[in-house]
């Protein structure tokens, strides 16, 4: 078994992790990365140019999913045998003086995107939030602002507390404002959370509390990513919130990650293993007692079903859907279930039913969720979520002047909210009225969206 070095490592070619990859071609090395990562059911998108980066010293700490691909790849070593530098050096190593020269610089995608040498970007991030940002984002800036302030202090209480508060103000500001504002911040959140959880804090009651919401937090901000239009960093978050949960055993996180995947599968084109997510959560679920959160699943599941189109399955689970909706309540749900009520079911079942082409009962549903709606205008998001999609099946429909009409209500959310997935769904109902676009009623909308 091989040992580690307490020393770090001196910035340069990372030759440990050269020599690793032996006789195989950096493409070949990152394809066994890949299925590693398959065998302990991470996803990472590794390739030749991630391997290029960690051997030329650009990584000099990897993120946490690569970390465990790694670890599981090469038992018995450490990060620091594999040539990288401890986490806490990395850290300690972040500048903390100089001018903001970006608060917003263009996303990437690309694999490596989550790295640890991003953390120049969140100082910076973290300074402008704190100095000149917006005030509603002031506890993400605070609780990324802690570890550096704590040193090798172990957390305690109030650390804790501002991991709890950091997940219940970004459910907030996330129903009010959107995602596309938020993920960069909420992602240092993270970050911060996750550098607490690695000290370890002073009592046991308090380590649980920040396993549980550092978990919690990485579901939001992978949701985040999932509505900015960025879902293999989504797949990234959940999966460490996935982790999370395993190693404190908490079935509610657990339920609440597969919820979550089934909801970013089904979006993107993975029907299958949206309803192998959903039966997943469904089966953590059984032990805590809640009908809403098995009603959410089994819409899940009804989603998958449908985008495969299987319109019996789909059935099954939307019957099962209403069955544990109609004996559940608001408050034996968890309380990130705060967005499901009537309005979000009427909306997923339309989701069902659009997929499998039946557009009068899309619709029909969908008129339910912009209704119900109305009556929770604190969810501003989701109300302009479900103006978007009632547009989309009105336009299938062939009625395109009340497709435009609702195109128009949805606009109107968007001078509140920022959603990349409420302008996607507008952009597509906008191609496909241009036909129509004598009408006056969706010649103005046409414009509109345009401008």
């Amino acid at each position: 078994m091989a040992t580690s070095s307490s020393a770090p490592r001196p910035a340069g070619p990372n030759t440990a992790f050269r020599k690793l990859r032996g006789a195989l071609s950096p493409g070949e090395f990152a394809a066994a990365v890949r299925r590693a990562a398959g065998e302990i059911g991470e996803r990472v998108s590794c390739d030749a140019r991630y391997i290029g980066r960690v051997e030329a010293g650009e990584i000099r700490c990897p993120n946490y999913a690569y970390e465990r691909v790694f670890l599981h790849m090469f038992p018995g070593r450490s990060l620091t045998d594999l040539g990288f530098e401890p986490r806490q050096v990395v850290r300690r190593r972040m500048p903390r003086t100089g001018p903001p020269t970006a608060l917003c610089p263009a996303p990437s995608a690309a694999p490596g995107a989550g790295d640890i040498d991003d953390q120049e970007e969140g100082d910076v991030l973290r300074r402008a939030f704190m100095t000149g940002g917006p005030a509603a984002v002031a506890s993400l800036a605070t609780l990324g602002a802690l570890p550096a302030a704590a040193g090798a202090a172990r957390p305690g209480g109030p650390e804790a507390a501002a991991v709890t508060r950091a997940v219940t103000d970004l459910r907030l500001l996330d129903d009010r404002h959107g995602a596309d504002a938020l993920y960069r911040p909420a992602r240092e959140a993270l970050r911060a959370a996750y550098e607490l959880l690695d000290t370890g804090a002073r009592r046991q009651a308090v380590d649980d509390q920040l396993h549980a919401d550092a978990g919690e937090l990485a579901i939001s901000v992978g949701w985040l990513a999932h509505d900015s239009g960025r879902p293999a960093l989504a797949r990234s978050h959940y999966g460490e919130a996935l982790a999370t949960a395993r190693v404190g055993g908490d079935p509610a996180l657990e339920a609440h990650v597969f919820c979550n995947a089934a909801f970013l599968a089904a979006d993107t084109g993975c029907p299958r293993e949206a309803v192998r997510a959903a039966q997943a959560g469904q089966q953590a679920a059984r032990r805590l007692g809640s009908d809403r959160l098995r009603a959410l699943l089994a819409l899940r599941e009804a989603g998958g079903w449908a985008g495969m189109g299987d319109r019996r399955g789909a059935e099954v689970a939307l019957a099962r859907a209403h069955t544990h909706y109609g004996r559940g309540s608001v408050t034996g749900a968890p309380e990130w279930m705060s967005f499901f009520g009537d309005a979000e079911f009427a909306s997923l079942e339309a989701r069902c039913w659009a997929a499998l082409g039946d557009w009068p009962r899309a619709g029909a549903c969908a008129r339910q969720a912009v209704a119900a709606a109305l009556r929770e205008p604190h969810f501003a998001r989701n109300t302009a979520l479900y103006a978007a999609e009632l547009a989309g099946y009105l336009t299938e429909r062939g009625e395109p002047e009340e497709a435009a009409a609702f195109g128009h209500r949805s606009l109107d959310l968007l001078t509140q909210v920022r959603s990349a997935r409420v302008t996607g769904l507008l952009a597509g109902t906008a191609e496909r009225l241009g036909p129509a676009r004598r009408d006056a009623t969706v010649a103005t909308f046409l414009e509109r969206r345009g401008a």
